[in-house]
């Protein structure tokens, strides 16, 4: 779809917000909190614009509706959630659950991004761990998935960009001593993988900040918030991509919890990644 036909397609859904709200435009700005000059320009006829991520979050937060919607990625207005599988096409614009992993990342530019990984956190992931990954639960191609954890690394190096993690202690230690599923990656590939997080995490805290839990007294499955836009749950083949305002706060409370009971803060991240590597020489 080309830019002028999705504004085209966003006034439209925009207009339908409005009337649904039984709101005047003047009322409809405030709710919204912008400027009735500003809701003018957004609806206008020769507008070529779309209109601000926060804008964006405040029309589907206030009035629930979903923000894939308003921009015409989805069909469906009301809140919710829809599964995609990893090599879905959106639009004609075809692309992996990766590319638009790194689009939702970009859009949520300016929030904070919460994240669960499956087993360590993509961007600071070394090529070999990336292979080994690949290798054993991949699709796609191996040097695509090493080239977006690199562009997810150098976005997080961007001013302002601020990412919080959160895994349980018990897998990165099965991680450092080669257990469980990695098993078979050689110990000199796992040594080069925490000195490579111990660097990363240096150079990018407090930008990025590293929260371990104890998975003995809980469990997560793998999420991402990306702000008060969207949210993705894995499901190994499969993601549950989540528009809804409630269904984020949701897992926005869950990550909350999960830092509660967090046993390993970022402040001490550093002092136990290097304990880890004296433990397995």
């Amino acid at each position: 779809m080309k830019l002028q036909e999705r504004v085209m397609l966003f006034q439209d859904r925009l207009q339908q917000v409005i009337t649904h709200s039984g709101l005047n435009r003047s009322a409809f700005a405030v709710s919204i909190k912008v400027d009735r000059s500003t809701l003018s320009q957004l609806l206008a006829a020769d507008n070529i614009r779309l209109p601000r991520a926060d804008t964006l979050a405040s029309i589907a937060e206030v009035h629930q509706v979903s923000i894939d919607w308003l921009l015409g990625l989805t069909r469906q207005g009301p809140m919710g959630a829809n599964i995609l599988p990893e090599a879905f096409q959106v639009d004609d614009y075809s692309a992996t659950i990766f590319e638009k992993t790194l689009e939702w990342h970009r859009q949520a530019s300016g929030y904070k991004i919460r994240y669960v990984p499956t087993t360590l956190p993509d961007l600071l992931k070394t090529e070999a761990v990336a292979e080994y990954e690949f290798n054993r639960y991949g699709s796609g191609k191996v040097d695509q998935s090493v080239r977006d954890n690199q562009l997810l690394l150098l976005q997080q190096r961007h001013p302002g960009s601020e990412l919080e993690t959160c895994m349980s202690v018990q897998h990165l230690q099965s991680f450092a001593a080669g257990e469980g599923i990695w098993q078979g990656l050689p110990i000199r590939d796992r040594r080069e993988q925490l000195e490579r997080m111990v660097e990363l995490n240096d150079e990018l805290y407090p930008g990025f900040r590293w929260y371990l839990y104890d998975g003995k007294q809980t469990y997560s499955a793998s999420f991402t918030i990306f702000g008060p836009m969207r949210a993705t749950v894995f499901l190994g083949h499969l993601y549950v991509i989540v528009n809804s305002i409630d269904h984020i706060r949701k897992l926005t409370d869950r990550f909350d919890d999960l830092i509660r009971i967090a046993t390993v803060h970022p402040h001490e991240i550093q002092k136990y990644l290097q304990r880890l590597l004296q433990q397995n020489r």
